[in-house]
């Protein structure tokens, strides 16, 4: 795809930008954001970082130019819906209200081109650890923190031999085998729970884990993040639903059917 190519979706959704703070990635968020046209954008929490300014405050002129880009999506007629995270929970007394034709709203039901209801959440009240441990939730973002910057000296390296990314921290969340059973209780409840609001989809952001898989009669979609996997899950103008690796797939050519899956094969 060419640069000034822009690709039509019918619905993005996008999460966990963490803009604010030095773990955003900010170079391929601010590509992607340019490289596309809908008519739904949903913002699913943790964009903006405000635990990490209130300990450090770091606000470059790049983090303006995404906010700059998602403003100007609702100036144009796309829906923008931004539904605050626990990062962002500040926003969430705003519930209810728009600004600069941003709507703010606590969750939020979609319905897909091809007639499926998808309930949208964050999925902080989900995860028991935030819910019910602050001060072990407030170790475990300052030790996130640091391991964050080992991986930016660690890519910064890479770099210098000439080899892509790697998340750390993405690979220690595969290996330990206690957030592995986390993420499965986490994953289990918000399908359970978007069942009982009538849903044949849930989407969520939060523990930074891009997925589509059915689980039962449901399924579950994660956006990932802007952070470990540079992801985001688009919607076609047909109602299929696609994960993108943004840095591996943005400029790839598109085939003519793309085959929807997510990396554990599961097709949406």
């Amino acid at each position: 795809m060419g640069h000034h190519d822009k690709v039509r979706y019918r619905s993005v959704w996008i999460s966990d930008l963490h803009l604010g703070s030095r773990a955003c990635r900010v170079e391929p968020l601010l590509a992607f954001i340019s490289s596309i046209e809908c008519e739904y954008l949903y913002l699913v929490g943790d964009i903006v970082d405000v635990w990490s300014m209130k300990r450090r405050f770091y606000w470059p002129q790049s983090h303006n130019d995404v906010l700059r880009k998602i403003l100007k999506r609702a100036s144009k007629g796309a829906r923008v819906v931004f539904i605050p995270g626990n990062h962002d929970e500040v926003f969430r007394a705003y519930g209810g209200m728009q600004f600069g034709g941003v709507e703010i709203r606590i969750d939020a039901m979609h319905e897909t081109a091809d007639g499926r209801r998808m309930l949208i959440l964050h999925g902080d009240e989900f995860d028991e650890v935030v819910r019910n441990m602050h001060l072990i939730t407030a170790l475990g973002d300052w030790m996130y923190d640091i391991l964050l910057g080992l991986n930016r000296v660690l890519n910064w390296f890479r770099r210098r031999l000439g080899r892509p990314y790697w998340s750390l921290a993405a690979f220690i969340k595969r290996k330990v085998k206690y957030i592995c059973q986390f993420v499965s209780n986490y994953e289990e409840s918000l399908v359970r729970y978007a069942k009982q609001r009538g849903a044949n989809v849930v989407l969520t952001g939060h523990i930074h884990r891009p997925e589509i898989k059915p689980i039962g009669d449901v399924l579950y979609c994660n956006d990932g993040d802007f952070v470990e996997n540079c992801t985001a899950l688009v919607e076609h103008l047909d109602g299929r639903l696609e994960l993108l690796h943004v840095e591996r797939d943005l400029f790839a050519p598109a085939p003519a059917e793309p085959m929807v899956e997510s990396e554990a094969g599961a097709v949406a």
